[in-house]
């Protein structure tokens, strides 16, 4: 029998072994287990197009909308999920919390001119200083549009 007093010892218990939450984005996660940042980059060309599922470290979430988010992995690999204002909300208090992201995977050739301006307004939105001449010249960028999303606490 539990008797009153072992009421809060037996709830702080069983919030200990409890799986970790999870909040939920958007639309329902439907492609499977997630893949690595390292293993999407390693095949990505042939993904570009398809309905991709990652899984991440959120480094940083768009401080304005939260329109995006940004996700890393152990090898440095980063990886920008992106949604058109108000499709998801990305929590603001993701950064540091495993993420699963869902979407379709886009490639585009981005200039140095076009780097420049994209870090322009991501700096001015964050509130971090910016120099132009740290970008040498333009590269290929990945990202998701993103369809769904799950924040792991």
């Amino acid at each position: 029998m539990i008797r009153i007093g072992q009421i809060p010892a037996i709830l702080l218990l069983l919030a200990a072994v409890a799986p970790a939450a999870e909040r939920k984005l958007g639309k329902p996660l439907t492609a499977g287990a997630p893949v690595s940042l390292q293993a999407l980059y390693a095949n990505a060309d042939s993904k570009v197009g398809k309905t991709v599922q990652v899984q991440g470290k959120v480094v940083e979430v768009c401080e304005m909308a939260g329109c995006w988010m940004n996700l890393t992995d152990d090898k440095g690999n980063l990886l920008r999920i992106k949604v058109d204002d108000g499709v998801i909300e990305f929590p603001k208090d993701s950064v540091g919390k495993t993420a699963i992201a869902e979407g379709i995977l886009e490639k585009r050739q981005m200039t140095r001119e076009q780097l420049i301006e994209q870090s322009k307004e991501e700096a001015q939105e964050s509130g971090r200083k910016f120099n132009p001449a740290s970008i040498k010249s333009g590269k290929t960028v990945y990202q998701i549009a993103g369809t769904g999303a799950a924040i792991l606490d």
